[in-house]
């Protein structure tokens, strides 16, 4: 771990190497005037908008919708398989299956799926705090059971236990982007209303708690996070269901953990709202789920608990590069012999899927040595087919 005091609030960082954006991101949150205790920073931790991905910041009194992000409740569900093998074809017939099952990218299912699968209704007749959630319902209903893009990914692994097991890594579509997205914006307008000290430019507007904006928020935060497990485990039950189909599989129940969200919790003797944004929670023996990028390693992880990171880890391994800087600098030929020299199934054919590819992110290895004292590794998951949104 290491440590910087120079700002108002001590930042303590499990990563060697952090980029000069991530890092005057991480001193904004250190000298937010609300921030507790300390800021931390997961070892797969790069720049994103406000607060980097892979930051954790516990706050007295506000919440930070931008401290959240966009796709909130993003996270990952996987699945242990009774399965000890699988053969090529029936690989490839299940992935086929899955393709014409799950919507991915930007496509949602062309009909209303059933309102039973969403999260028990919230009662919108006439309750304005949830304002959002009521006014996208009806397009959730064709979000739900869909992938989506960037780094969504439905993956097939062989653990280290000797089984095959399912990954899906997906979040609240646009339901959870508008949501965020229409209370980002009231944060700004309000915090400019009250001449806030937090400088606009940080990005990082915050809701006073005991305010009716911040609850609306929370409630609808929440939602969202509901919205997003009920999304992941609609795809898990059709991904299953093909498996039976294919293989009469059986199944371990689903492991969840989500990794974009924030709650009240109980940290060095005090009640705050911690912020994960792209972090996992780690509390002890919480079991959780850390994927690697494409053709590289997962793993099912075990939390130890630890005060010093208000008990989270690391939700991946992490973007070493830009999306863009990734088309231009990846040689395609190199990433696509990569993963076919593994006898992967991958999604890469083309310069645009290079955002997506190995060479992007970090060496997950190294995120997962520089958090040993985060978490245990349990189980260690070898990619063998990955469908990217």
């Amino acid at each position: 771990m290491k440590y910087i005091s120079t700002e108002k609030i001590p930042i303590k960082m499990w990563i060697e190497n952090i980029e000069d954006g991530a890092l005057e991101q991480v001193k904004n949150l250190a000298n937010l005037p609300f921030a507790f205790r300390h800021i931390a920073i997961m070892p797969d931790s790069h720049q994103g908008y406000g607060m980097p991905i892979g930051g954790v910041m516990a706050t007295k009194g506000v919440v930070v919708p931008n401290a959240v992000g966009v796709d909130i409740g993003c996270g990952m569900c996987a699945v242990k398989t009774s399965l000890t093998e699988i053969d090529l074809e029936t690989l490839k017939k299940i992935m086929g299956e899955i393709r014409k099952q799950i919507p991915l990218g930007f496509n949602r299912h062309k009909e209303a799926q059933d309102e039973d699968l969403m999260p028990d209704n919230p009662g919108f007749s006439g309750n304005l705090h949830y304002k959002i959630v009521e006014q996208e319902y009806q397009n959730a209903l064709k979000q739900i059971g869909t992938l989506g893009g960037g780094n969504h990914f439905i993956e097939i692994q062989k653990g280290s236990d000797g089984h095959i097991w399912i990954m899906v890594h997906s979040g609240s579509r646009n339901f959870g982007l508008k949501i965020a997205d229409y209370h980002n914006k009231l944060a700004k307008e309000l915090n400019e209303k009250w001449f806030s000290e937090v400088p606009k430019k940080w990005e990082l507007a915050f809701l006073p708690l005991d305010s009716q904006e911040g609850q609306d928020y929370l409630n609808e935060m929440q939602y969202a996070v509901n919205f997003a497990l009920a999304n992941r485990k609609l795809m898990m039950d059709r991904i299953t269901g093909i498996f039976y189909e294919k293989t009469e599989a059986n199944f371990d129940p689903v492991i969840n953990i989500a990794h974009n969200y924030a709650r009240i919790e109980n940290h060095f003797g005090e009640n705050v709202m911690v912020h994960r944004k792209g972090a996992t929670l780690a509390t002890e023996d919480t079991i959780g789920i850390i994927p690697g990028s494409q053709g590289t390693k997962s793993y099912i992880v075990k939390g130890k608990g630890n005060q010093e990171s208000f008990n989270s880890c690391s939700h991946g391994a992490g973007r070493k590069m830009g999306r863009k800087q990734a088309e231009r600098e990846l040689n395609l030929k190199e990433e696509i012999e990569r993963l076919d020299d593994q006898g992967i199934l991958h999604a890469i054919r083309g310069v645009h899927d290079l955002d997506e590819a190995a060479g992007a992110y970090k060496d997950i290895q190294d995120v997962m040595k520089n958090q040993e004292d985060l978490v245990e590794v349990l189980v260690e998951l070898q990619p063998l087919a990955v469908i990217k949104g």
